[in-house]
């Protein structure tokens, strides 16, 4: 636009001075000006084709860098998080490594343990399988052997209990029946050298049944009795005599006694004030009701002393307790009342008990008997009797 109009101008300027001349100035001037502003245009068109395709490049390239670093941030983003979590398993991994590891060492521990355990036991299966074998060998010796020794063994077992019952449980009359057939064991084997061993079983039994066969436990028992009636015993208290003055004052329906039924009346009056009675016989002081419990209990002591020295064997001690019972009966209570004069012969017929007892300290069949027995148990089994 700016050519055209700087050529316009030009024409127009110089059309006045010579009109042919301007004309043919003009002609040619725009005849040869319109290659160059072809070619001008051209250029431009050019030029504006390549800046735009550069700006467009350029914009692409813009576009494409941006896409990239984008597609990079996004990658490098991604490859971090992967590599992270990578490093977790890896720790992971490690730790589970660590543990295994140390389970394989704990089972490796267990295992020499073990091993060792086994060992052991191999040792002491073998050493129980020669002992068996020994034991096996020692039971096949055995065999047709007379049972002797099982019935010296039962007889000495015998003769053990029988002590135990003499002196724990105070049980003579079963210490005389197992004596008895320990005595019965041996005399079933026929042997005389048991001859010795059964003498002194027989002076077992002979010392056992010489001992008192008084049993304790009935006379604790009738002393217990005793004790349930000592408060039901009427005790010997004092009783008001009888007045042999006294005169009866019960008036007479009569209307000739008036004179004896005013003196009757007129002794009731006197009687409310006056009291005048004569008494025969020997005056005893009344007993209390503390002094009443009081010869009661002394009562009742004397007959527990009595029962503990009965069931200790304590013969002195039992008779003294009951004499002294006796005597407070005596003295105390009522002797005329029949349940009193019972309980007065329950007394004496208990204080003439013989409660003491005299047992051997040990029987002396018991050392013989055991002494035959090992000397049978060591012919049996030779020197291996002693770890038996």
């Amino acid at each position: 636009m700016t050519d055209k109009q700087e050529t316009g101008i030009q024409t127009s300027v110089s059309a006045p001075a010579d009109s042919k001349d301007s004309t043919v100035s003009n002609r040619t001037p725009t005849t040869k000006s319109t290659p160059k502003k072809t070619a001008k245009s051209n250029g431009t068109g050019m030029l504006w084709l390549a800046f735009s395709f550069l700006f467009v490049c350029i914009l692409a390239l813009s576009g494409g860098a941006y896409w990239y670093y984008t597609q990079a941030t996004t990658q490098a983003q991604l490859a971090n998080e992967a590599q992270l979590a990578n490093s977790m398993a890896v720790q992971q991994l490690t730790a589970t490594l660590e543990g295994s590891q140390s389970q394989l060492q704990a089972l490796a521990d267990t295992n020499s343990q073990l091993s060792e355990s086994i060992a052991l036991l191999e040792a002491q299966n073998l050493a129980l399988e020669q002992q068996n074998l020994a034991t096996l060998e020692q039971m096949k010796s055995l065999e047709g052997r007379r049972p002797a020794d099982w019935l010296i063994a039962e007889a000495d077992y015998l003769v053990r209990m029988a002590g135990r019952k003499v002196w724990l449980d105070d049980d003579i009359r079963t210490a005389i029946m197992l004596l008895i057939n320990a005595d019965k064991r041996l005399a079933s084997l026929a042997d005389p050298s048991l001859l010795p061993v059964r003498a002194k079983i027989a002076e077992d039994i002979q010392a056992l049944q010489q001992a008192n066969s008084v049993s304790v436990s009935s006379v604790a028992l009738a002393i217990s009795g005793l004790l349930s009636q000592v408060d039901t015993l009427p005790l010997n208290v004092f009783e008001k005599p009888v007045d042999i003055n006294a005169q009866s004052n019960e008036l007479s329906e009569s209307t000739a006694d008036w004179k004896a039924n005013l003196g009757k009346v007129w002794d009731s009056i006197r009687d409310e004030f006056l009291t005048k009675k004569t008494l025969s016989g020997p005056v005893e002081p009344v007993l209390t009701q503390e002094t009443q419990w009081l010869i009661r209990e002394q009562l009742r002591y004397q007959l527990m002393q009595a029962q503990a020295a009965a069931l200790d064997y304590n013969a002195t001690l039992f008779e003294q307790t009951l004499t002294q019972a006796n005597s407070i009966i005596v003295s105390r209570f009522d002797n005329t009342d029949s349940q009193v004069v019972g309980y007065l012969t329950a007394i004496q017929n208990l204080a003439s008990t013989d409660v003491a007892r005299v047992v051997p300290t040990e029987l002396v069949s018991q050392q013989p008997l055991a002494e035959l027995l090992d000397e049978r148990v060591r012919q049996v089994f030779g020197e291996g009797a002693s770890a038996l």
